[in-house]
C-alpha cells in the first residue's frame, strides 16, 4: 500500500470512528487533513479580492468549528469530507461578503476570479460570489443534483471519477450534468447565448 493510499485508509478509519460517536477522531483527523484543507482555503481566497481580510488560517479554523459541530453527516470517504469541508469555506465566504455588502450599504459586490476550469465565468473572468451563490441557489430549486455536482467539482475540487463516488452516480451521468450545469451557469452569470 503506498504512502497516499495508506493516508487515504487511516483519514477515512477516522472519519467512520467519528461517524461512530467517537469525537476525539476528529482530533486525530486535522493533522491528516490539514494540509489539503490549507490549500482549499488558499484556492478560495487567491479567488478573492485584493485585499481582504480573511486569512487563510482563520478560513480553515472557522471551517472545523463548524464541522466539529456536524453531527447528521455520515461521511463516507476522504472525497466525501473535503467536499464537505469546501462547501462549508463557501458557505463563510458567501456570510463575510453578505456581511461585507450589508456594511457598505449598496456598495459594490466583492468580486472573485474563476479558474479556467468552470468556464462560467463572463468574458472578463471575474464574478460576484453573492452572484454565484444566488445562481447555485436557484439551480438547486431546479436540479439539486447538478448543484450538488457543482460544489462537488468546483468547490470541493474533486474529479468526475471522485464526485461520481461521493454521489453514486455513474461518472457518465456526472460528465452530462456538469456539461449543462456550466452551459446554465454561464447563461446565469452573463454570459452569452451563441458562446
Amino acid at each position: 500500500m503506498t504512502a497516499i493510499a495508506y493516508r487515504s485508509h487511516e483519514i477515512s478509519q477516522l472519519l467512520r470512528s467519528w461517524n461512530d460517536g467517537n469525537r476525539n477522531a476528529l482530533d486525530d483527523l486535522l493533522p491528516l487533513v490539514y494540509d489539503e484543507l490549507r490549500r482549499q482555503a488558499h484556492r478560495y481566497l487567491r479567488r478573492e479580492r485584493q485585499g481582504h481580510t480573511l486569512q487563510t488560517t482563520a478560513l480553515i479554523h472557522e471551517a472545523y468549528l463548524n464541522l466539529i459541530k456536524q453531527n447528521r453527516i455520515n461521511f463516507q470517504n476522504r472525497e466525501h469530507f473535503f467536499a464537505i469541508s469546501a462547501n462549508l469555506m463557501r458557505r463563510i465566504l458567501v456570510n463575510y461578503a453578505n456581511a461585507r455588502h450589508r456594511l457598505k450599504r449598496g456598495g459594490v459586490d466583492e468580486d472573485i476570479e474563476l479558474n479556467d476550469s468552470i468556464l462560467i465565468a463572463t468574458q472578463s473572468k471575474d464574478l460576484d460570489l453573492l452572484a454565484l451563490d444566488d445562481a447555485l441557489r436557484r439551480l438547486a430549486e431546479m436540479d439539486e443534483q447538478q448543484a450538488r455536482i457543482v460544489e462537488l467539482r468546483y468547490f470541493g475540487g474533486l474529479t468526475i471519477e471522485e464526485t461520481s463516488e461521493v454521489m453514486g452516480i455513474a461518472p457518465a451521468t456526472i460528465k452530462r450534468d456538469w456539461k449543462l450545469t456550466k452551459a446554465w451557469l454561464y447563461r446565469e452569470l452573463g454570459g452569452e447565448h451563441d458562446a
